[in-house]
């Protein structure tokens, strides 16, 4: 077992390990990879701190750099498939597919069945995540269950993110390994609030470390897996039975027709109503002062 601890180092380099500890807390700001690698001492020291057990976070294995110094491609692969069927063979297909990706290298994500009402169609939906390996197995099955009418293929390179990730876990495991040893150093004139000062920046580290760790197996799992969304809707003919009956379709309509009348009849009395109640006893009165008017013209004029 490596043994790494900063008491073979003279007290200086403690004391320097402690005011960059203090001075990262006080800026809050990450420091780039340039920088903590020339922090981290020369290259025996990186080497021993790199190769360090880190029990407390899960950081990501390293892989072997590609011929050439050229950098591992990460990419995320989304399969969009629009399959259609007969309605009574959605919900059929939809447990065939789930099932046969409980057979793969597969997972289901999600999925959902809708049942036909009379005010909706059916239909179902499956979101998975795949193993390259075992796509065409996947996509065969989603393929035998009915018409395909539509499969969009998308990606997204996620190389960058990945790169940056795997960096900032690398360097802020070697400055919590830094800080741990600094932590456990044996010097009696210490002070307290330089004690308390680095466990509370351990601490602030190891919780980046786990959000990074989080982080990048999110990532990882984009793009070590593809996802595939396959919709199921029902066929819909061009030609329904009803336009090639239309007395069928006439009688069936009735009822709808016979209450949109109706309901135009209601509305209009609503409307009409208050002009009778109020111009009908207006209009009485009127033809009675002119019937009154006139009768008194002819009295006065024989």
């Amino acid at each position: 077992m490596i043994r790494f601890s900063v008491l073979s180092m003279p007290r200086w380099r403690g004391a320097a390990a402690l005011s960059l500890a203090l001075l990262l807390t006080a800026c809050g700001e990450s420091v780039s990879p340039q920088r903590e690698a020339a922090m981290a001492g020369d290259a025996a020291v990186t080497a021993k701190m790199a190769a360090a057990p880190m029990a407390m976070a899960p950081a990501a294995p390293d892989a072997p750099a590609p011929a050439g110094g050229a950098v591992q491609k990460h990419i995320a692969v989304r399969h969009d498939i629009d399959v259609v069927l007969a309605a009574d063979r959605i919900e059929a297909a939809w447990k065939a597919v789930g099932e046969q990706c409980a057979k793969l290298d597969c997972e289901v994500l999600n999925s959902s069945l809708r049942r036909e009402l009379r005010d909706q169609p059916g239909g179902a939906e499956l979101q998975m995540r795949v193993a390259p390996k075992d796509l065409a197995a996947l996509l065969g099955t989603v393929e035998g269950q009915g018409r395909v009418a539509a499969h969009n293929t998308g990606s997204e390179d996620k190389t960058a993110q990945v790169v940056d990730v795997e960096a900032h876990i690398r360097n802020r495991t070697e400055f919590r390994d830094s800080l741990r040893a600094l932590l456990k150093e044996n010097t009696a004139n210490r002070k307290l609030s330089e004690m308390l000062e680095i466990q509370r920046t351990l601490s602030q580290t190891q919780a980046e470390l786990d959000s990074d760790a989080t982080q990048l197996k999110l990532l990882m799992q984009e793009t070590t897996r593809q996802a595939v969304s396959v919709n199921f809707r029902p066929e819909v003919s061009l030609v329904d039975g009803g336009a090639a009956n239309p007395i069928g379709n006439a009688l069936r309509d009735a009822g709808q027709v016979m209450s949109h009348s109706v309901a135009g009849i209601i509305t209009t009395v609503a409307a009409l109503l208050p002009v009778l109640v109020i111009g009908l006893p207006l209009f009485w009165l009127l033809l009675r002062a002119w019937r009154w008017l006139r009768r008194s013209r002819k009295a006065a004029n024989p």
